[in-house]
């Protein structure tokens, strides 16, 4: 009798162990029919926020009076700039950066004979930044005009961004992911298949470029700063079930 029980015992575990890895095997196999898909999104869009700076210098034999005439040319430049509609608090200027100039005299082997102080010399950094990307841009072009007033004033390229560059990535990932699902859905109809839940999605690399570049994409995400017209650039990786 204790025989017949064990046997009946052994013969249930041996018919559940069976189901389970029936079950298990069935269930490997769905969950590996799968696709998955990369979409894509791009938007054009034009900068609304300029960076623009330059700096100038003066040297004199006493820090006084290379001071004074770097004060005298910080002045012209901020009324050159308000002169052309740019208000005082879009107007930065560093702090005054300062160095003690020599000369150096070698003897013939090459050993330092004698250094000669040959003055201070100072220099200022000044940054305007606004949303009048126009102006500024054009202020940019004009600046040597400076050079007439008696500053020696040296320009950068202007650098430009977008304020809104949050919501615009929003919108893309909404715009790629949609794209995936569509290459998605094409892909499972014409095997005769159909799209089921999606098991897993990531998201790309967010790049800028200039409009019309040739710029290449970087793997941690180009961004560009010196093109007031930009293309953004963005994929979304989804993996779907298959039914």
């Amino acid at each position: 009798m204790r025989n017949n029980l064990w046997a009946a015992i052994l013969a249930l575990a041996i018919v559940i162990s069976a189901i389970v890895f029936a079950n298990a095997f069935q269930n490997r196999h769905k969950n590996a029919d799968t696709i998955s898909v990369t979409g894509s999104g791009k938007k054009d869009f034009t900068s609304d926020l300029i960076v623009w700076s330059g700096s100038f210098s003066r040297k004199s034999m006493t820090l006084k009076e290379a001071y004074a005439t770097l004060d005298s040319d910080r002045t012209k430049i901020k009324e050159y700039l308000t002169t052309k509609g740019i208000s005082e608090s879009e107007i930065v200027f560093s702090a005054v950066n300062f160095n003690k100039d020599f000369d150096f005299l070698y003897n013939d082997n090459g050993s330092m004979r004698q250094q000669i102080f040959t003055g201070y010399s100072l220099n200022q950094n000044v940054t305007v930044q606004s949303a009048n990307v126009d102006k500024i841009e054009e202020i940019s072009r004009q600046s040597s005009e400076l050079i007439n007033l008696g500053v020696e004033f040296y320009s950068n390229p202007p650098e430009y961004y977008y304020t809104k560059l949050a919501e615009l990535k929003i919108m893309m990932i909404a715009e790629a992911t949609k794209d995936a699902n569509m290459r998605a859905k094409t892909i499972a109809e014409n095997a005769g298949s159909s799209l089921g839940n999606l098991k897993k999605s990531d998201m790309g690399v967010f790049q800028i470029t200039g409009q019309n570049s040739s710029e290449d994409f970087s793997y941690g995400g180009s961004f560009n700063t010196h093109s007031k017209n930009k293309t953004a650039h963005i994929t979304v990786r989804l993996v779907y079930q298959v039914d």
